[in-house]
């Protein structure tokens, strides 16, 4: 098998990828990055599900460090869809010539650290095995497929597809198609769908609340005001904000105005549209304070009942639960249950029994006659691919090992004790915000960093190789031990998992059985997943930490 040596190995080539295999080598490093796929995109090489979209507006969701380019790369529509983030993804990576570093097709299968070499050794699907100084992943929030095991699922003879593998070529036209899931991908495939097929069943567990996306083209106006302002655009979403999605927070509480303000500024941002917006934009305590939570799901509540006609539909369609999962936001969802064809079941009332050959039975006795079957199930959100592999840190413990017991903790969200060099981007308790500012932030602590660690160790090793001289240690082995070894230490781990615990402790997405939890997958710990603190605070702390050398981090 080949073994290649290289200073460092990213594993992922998405959004944070791309830039990380960008930032490393532009230090120096003789860096590779690998993926399973075929090409770049990460997230959005696999999700090619019809009505695909990003829910943050297009002119955030890209890369802020080269200027020129936000300003000239086309774009035409407030939000983006997976063709056209998969183009420009191709379209960054080509323009900084990063793919003669890439190696395609080549899935990592296990990596260990060898504390004597200082290496990871990492094994991959291909046969080749790296031994790397560095070792970053860049696996992505949700890329591990949720995938249930229904009773005679296998029974079925129509087709199957989950949204997080969408294959090439799939026609659905004029198909019966049942819809499981309901979150963000869930509305974006009905919405895109429903006109196109004979019939549609949503199968719904829990209705979630979404709001209208404000989906639609942009004008030439709108585009031009948007790039005179760029800079002071990402200063905004970096620094002064708690998502990063383009708007100010607000504080105003919900009962500190009349019920027909109230009522107005709801509207505003309904017609304004974007899931953030509305919770965030609107009031201040709605995630937080079950009352003004109530206030705004009425009036959502009150939209849905407006929209569709069938009361029957309506009343299956009206969310249950808090409104305090990832808000969403949708290009039409709610009227396609107007159509005489698409058809909304209750899994609630009616949960599924089990899949026959020719579709699917609930506890009704009603069975859903399909042709095609989409999961929108989601995925194992977060850790969900670094449990599945067998990472080994010191003392050949894995990942899934160190979780076990508290559930998925880290050090900023980046680091995990015993696992020396070993860097996650979105790892657990991370940043919860717009993706893009968040890795991008991720991706330049984790350079320098490693800069810093590279230089410090350059530094040391002349003297360390003039002392060798008079001993029986060769210069390999002088170099060995005086090459960086960068580890957070568990006293950081464990003060950074209280700090996501305590914020997130009055949060109502806490009381809300969602994927920031993990709870949507069968048997997994419930845990505090990401840092609740928002975007700005979060940079914040990385600056603390560069200033206090690097605190948190054991001496390198």
């Amino acid at each position: 098998m080949p073994v290649v040596s290289i200073d460092a190995l990213v594993v992922g080539t998405g959004f944070g990828g791309i830039y990380q295999l960008k930032k490393l080598r532009d230090q120096g490093l003789n860096v590779i990055a690998i993926d399973a796929a075929s090409d770049v995109g990460g997230t959005w090489y696999w999700n090619r599900y019809p009505g695909a979209m990003s829910d943050t507006e297009t002119y955030l969701y890209r890369y802020s460090w080269d200027l020129e380019d936000l300003r000239s790369y086309p774009w035409s529509t407030r939000y983006v869809y997976q063709p056209e983030i998969l183009a420009y993804l191709q379209h960054v990576t080509n323009k900084y010539d990063l793919r003669r570093h890439m190696q395609f097709d080549t899935e990592l299968t296990s990596a260990e650290w060898n504390d004597s070499a200082k290496r990871w050794i990492v094994t991959t699907s291909t046969g080749t095995i790296f031994k790397t100084r560095y070792l970053v992943s860049a696996l992505g929030l949700l890329s591990r497929q949720n995938l249930p095991d229904y009773e005679g699922i296998k029974d079925f003879v129509g087709d199957m597809y989950h949204t997080g593998n969408w294959p090439g070529g799939v026609d659905i036209k004029g198909k019966r198609v049942g819809v499981i899931g309901n979150g963000s991908t869930g509305v974006q495939v009905i919405t895109a769908i429903a006109k196109d097929v004979s019939k549609l069943v949503s199968f719904q567990r829990n209705p979630q609340y979404s709001v209208p996306s404000g989906q639609g083209p942009v004008t030439e106006a709108y585009r031009k005001a948007i790039i005179e302002k760029y800079p002071k655009i990402w200063e905004d979403a970096k620094d002064n904000s708690l998502f990063g999605f383009g708007f100010k927070e607000t504080d105003r509480q919900t009962f500190s105005v009349s019920e027909e303000e109230r009522e107005e500024i709801y509207e505003q941002a309904w017609q304004k549209g974007g899931g953030f917006r509305f919770m965030f934009e609107t009031f201040g305590d709605i995630s937080v304070d079950e009352a003004a939570n109530n206030a705004a799901t009425n009036f959502i509540k009150r939209k849905i009942f407006a929209t569709v006609k069938d009361p029957e539909k309506a009343r299956k369609l009206i969310p249950t639960q808090l409104y305090a999962r990832r808000p969403i936001c949708d290009a039409g969802y709610y009227e396609q249950f107007n159509l005489d064809h698409v058809e909304v079941v209750s899994l609630q009332e009616t949960p599924i029994v089990q899949f026959t050959s020719k579709g699917i039975v609930t506890s009704d006795g009603a069975e859903h006659e399909l042709d095609v079957v989409v999961f929108a199930t989601g995925f194992d959100a977060v850790d969900g691919n670094y449990t599945r592999i067998a990472i080994k840190g010191r003392d050949g413990e894995t990942l899934k090992d160190h979780w076990q017991h508290q559930g998925s903790t880290s050090y900023l969200g980046l680091s995990v004790p015993d696992f020396p060099n070993m860097f996650m981007i979105l790892g657990p308790n991370g940043p919860f915000c717009n993706l893009p500012p968040a890795i991008e932030t991720q991706v330049e602590f984790i350079s320098n960093i490693i800069e810093e660690a590279e230089r410090r160790a350059k530094k040391a090793t002349p003297a360390a190789l003039v002392s060798s001289a008079h001993t029986n240690r060769t210069r390999s082995e002088v170099e060995c031990s005086n090459e960086p070894v960068i580890e957070a230490t568990k006293a950081a781990e464990d003060e950074w998992t209280d700090v996501c615990d305590k914020l997130s402790a009055d949060s109502l997405f806490r009381k809300t059985d969602s994927w920031i939890f993990g709870s949507n997958i069968s048997g997994k710990k419930h845990a505090v997943l990401f840092y609740f603190a928002g975007i700005s605070a979060y940079r914040k702390v990385l600056n603390d930490v560069v200033q206090g050398n690097y605190k948190g981090f054991r001496p390198f």
